[in-house]
């Protein structure tokens, strides 16, 4: 099977089209012939050497892909071969074939592309684990998203709002700020341009915002805690920033907060599947009606992933960057 591997060529590229050895379903999983992938910062951070797989899981870039079952493992008996599905992956989604653990499987939305399904599973997922499991968002609370242009942004953007929250982002432009308002933000701060802790306090009386969701890290840290309510919440969930940070205790016991961080990557499968269920129950009904939607930005083929990386890492990007196979 073609897939992309990490390599150097003359002109000093580093993603190449290449032949690889075709999976296979193992026991619990199922075969996916992927007909598109999700391009994430995880898959940047491995290119880079800086954020290895787990244990077993191929080495192949790509945490989430949309095709067609091929084939299923031993004990594999909710999926059945010709079903359409999207799946969140360790590993292997940009190729042509990709194994995935049965329970990290969801159903494709009807009326759905293999493009806009590839665009749910790692968003959806992180969004749902951390901003409503870990942090406990409830309808009428506050919630702060970094980075409201990414594809976790819009996908919290979405989500909060449809379970009646109230929701504040940054965003790096002028117009990303707009799209995120159109999208349904309550207030878009353009961070090139105005203090986050200052915009928020403006937007709340001084009050803060209860939760806030954070992939930036480093020097944000510090300027969350002072953005955050009393009883306040902080979901870390990536250090683009650095991963260290001076925290002021005292601030943080006199404002009773929460300050929790997780990754996705390399959770069991029940911890996955929990979330699966999750979705699938109070999610995918959303998906099935339009009442929420991936928000694509761009579409390349598979061989041009070394494109698709310039676009994520130069931060052109609103929304979802695919690459279809």
């Amino acid at each position: 099977m073609l897939a992309i591997r990490v390599e150097t060529d003359s002109a000093g590229n580093s993603l190449q089209l290449a032949d690889c050895s075709r999976p296979s379903a193992v026991a619990g999983q199922v075969l996916i012939k992927v007909a598109a992938a999700g391009v994430n910062r995880p898959d940047l951070l491995q290119r880079q050497g800086l954020y290895p797989p787990p244990p077993g899981a191929s080495d192949i870039l790509g945490l989430e892909i949309a095709g067609t079952v091929v084939e299923t493992g031993p004990g594999v008996t909710a999926i059945k071969v010709g079903e359409k599905v999207c799946a969140l992956v360790s590993g292997g989604g940009y190729a042509e074939f990709c194994s995935a653990d049965a329970a990290c499987c969801l159903p494709m939305p009807d009326n759905f592309s293999f493009v806009q399904a590839a665009a749910l599973p790692e968003c959806f997922f992180t969004v749902w684990s951390n901003v409503f499991d870990r942090v406990g968002l409830r309808a009428g609370e506050r919630l702060l998203v970094h980075g409201g242009g990414s594809g976790i942004g819009v996908t919290a953007i979405q989500l909060a709002k449809a379970f009646s929250a109230q929701v504040f982002v940054t965003a790096g432009s002028e117009e990303k700020c707009r799209r995120c308002l159109e999208l349904g933000a309550d207030a878009a701060i353009d961070y090139s341009r105005q203090d986050f802790v200052d915009a928020v306090a403006g937007l709340t009386d001084g009050k803060g915002v209860e939760v806030v969701l954070d992939m930036i890290g480093g020097d944000y840290f510090p300027r969350n805690m002072r953005a955050l309510a009393i009883d306040g919440r902080l979901a870390q969930i990536a250090i683009q920033h650095g991963a260290k940070a001076e925290i002021n205790l005292w601030a943080m016991m006199q404002k009773r907060l929460t300050l929790t961080g997780s990754t996705l990557r390399g959770r069991d499968v029940g911890f996955k599947a929990d979330i699966a269920g999750q979705l699938l129950a109070k999610v995918w009904p959303l998906l099935e009606k339009g009442a929420i939607s991936p928000v694509i930005d761009s579409v390349f083929p598979l061989a041009a992933a070394e494109q698709a990386h310039a676009r994520m890492i130069n931060n052109q990007h609103f929304g979802k960057i695919i690459l279809e196979i």
